[in-house]
């Protein structure tokens, strides 16, 4: 696998099971075993509890509203294995379609949010965070929903 990151070369990982990460020593293609895949074929519920603190703390989503602010965000972590061409390059998957995020919004502000990419009915999750507890957590359950929605298959 190239360790060049391009548009195509984080494509074709995708489709071969794999996807870059970064450390200080540059880029390599992560495959995990087992993976987390998460079948869409039923919805799954949303604990009555998160609906009840997104109602109370009035978050709101979008989808691709900031894409470089959410992974940004997500790259903010101590051990991050988010580089800035990491960031670069799936902002070129955005600006294309490939990729996207949501964003988890209370009081006019980003809270939470999570990123990945999309590739036929595959959504593949990548990263998330938090600013307010279960705003990451309330972005994967709209996520979720859209998913089902648009008939996709899987989450990884």
């Amino acid at each position: 696998m190239d360790d060049k990151l391009n548009v195509d070369v984080i494509i074709s990982a995708y489709t071969q099971g794999f996807f870059p990460m970064a450390d200080w020593d540059g880029i390599y293609w992560h495959s995990p075993d087992p993976r987390a895949i998460i079948p869409l074929s039923g919805t799954p519920k949303k604990p009555r509890s998160l609906t009840q603190f997104e109602k109370k703390h009035n978050f709101s989503f979008t989808i691709n509203n900031d894409f470089k602010y959410v992974v940004q965000k997500c790259s903010e972590r101590k051990d991050t294995w988010i580089s800035d061409e990491i960031i670069e390059s799936y902002s070129e998957l955005n600006q294309i379609g490939l990729a996207h995020s949501i964003e988890t919004w209370a009081d006019g502000k980003i809270v939470g949010g999570l990123y990945g990419v999309c590739i036929g009915a595959a959504f593949f999750g990548e990263s998330m965070f938090n600013v307010v507890d279960n705003a990451a957590k309330s972005a994967f359950y709209f996520l979720i929903d859209i998913l089902h929605k648009n008939d996709f298959i899987l989450l990884d």
